[in-house]
């Protein structure tokens, strides 16, 4: 049996986890673009007191560890790795390790779990401590902007250009790790058009059980030509969208508060707990339940 703890027992103010649904990361894996190197989980946890992670047999996912500040430790093959601050380290995929934060001074990391078929070529970078110099020549910051820009594609939604964004943008951030001698100033994408308005007016009312009448209603669209343009931007109909962006949100309650299933179910305007339950199994391949008990100690 795999030994896969977990300890955050005071939890980490300002943390933030998206885990990818299990379909999505199975279309990952098939679509021609993000087969070659794509996210399943990504995160940040700033000031991670008594954070620890124990897998005895391995991750099925590449893990890239970034400490911003403060200091941790990453146990491989037996061989103990001191983190501190500007360092980035990779766990192999498939190998025995444990990481943790140091309890007089607790890390504070950007974390990412990988797959792909191309994640071999980044192998050079893999399994050995990284030293980011955050002078400016470096652009230290584009990197940190970079994460953010893959972290807020992925919080509105899972359409697959957003998913493809992602891996363009994973394989960058690997590059400017590999060849930081070669690696340029980036300048993140802003997009700004009617789709992420939608998107933001969605995100802003998980919470309001909106129709698909009232978001047409709010842009001054007919339902039709709505879901035809948001179709055609995101290959998603917009209720679907939005019922992937509330189990999101459900994820982020069950990982990072203490509120009941029913609490969560009611929140976010199912039925009951039973249909809530069922569809977030449906999504994420786990019941509330078993979730909650892998991503929260």
């Amino acid at each position: 049996m795999i030994r896969d703890t977990d300890v955050m027992a005071e939890g980490f103010k300002g943390e933030k986890a998206i885990v990818l649904p299990y379909s999505v990361c199975n279309y990952q894996a098939q679509n021609n673009i993000t087969s070659k190197l794509y996210i399943t989980h990504i995160g940040y946890y700033p000031n991670a007191k008594k954070h620890y992670r124990d897998r005895q047999e391995g991750c099925a996912e590449y893990i890239l560890i970034f400490c911003e500040n403060g200091h941790g430790w990453i146990k491989q093959n037996e061989i103990t790795y001191n983190i501190s601050r500007n360092d980035l380290y990779i766990i192999p995929k498939n190998t025995t390790h444990s990481y943790g934060s140091r309890a007089n001074d607790p890390w504070s990391i950007y974390w990412i779990h990988f797959q792909g078929t191309e994640a071999s070529l980044f192998e050079n970078i893999i399994g050995q401590i990284i030293h980011i110099n955050d002078a400016h020549t470096n652009k230290h910051n584009d990197r940190l902007q970079l994460f953010e820009s893959i972290y807020q594609n992925l919080e509105m939604g899972y359409s697959p250009e957003n998913l493809e964004y992602t891996s363009f943008c994973l394989q960058y951030f690997l590059a400017s790790v590999k060849y930081s001698a070669q690696y340029k100033e980036s300048n993140p994408i802003k997009v700004d058009n009617i789709i992420q308005d939608i998107i933001l007016f969605m995100k802003d009312n998980l919470e309001n059980n909106i129709s698909l009448d009232e978001i047409a209603s709010h842009f001054n669209y007919s339902k039709s030509h709505l879901i035809n343009l948001f179709k055609q931007k995101t290959s998603y109909p917009p209720m679907v969208y939005y019922n992937q962006l509330r189990m999101q949100r459900a994820c982020s309650y069950l990982q990072f508060t203490l509120l009941k299933i029913k609490e969560i179910a009611f929140k976010l305007h199912f039925y009951d707990p039973f249909h809530f339950s069922n569809a977030f199994t449906k999504e994420m391949k786990m019941s509330p339940q078993d979730y909650r008990r892998m991503y929260q100690k």
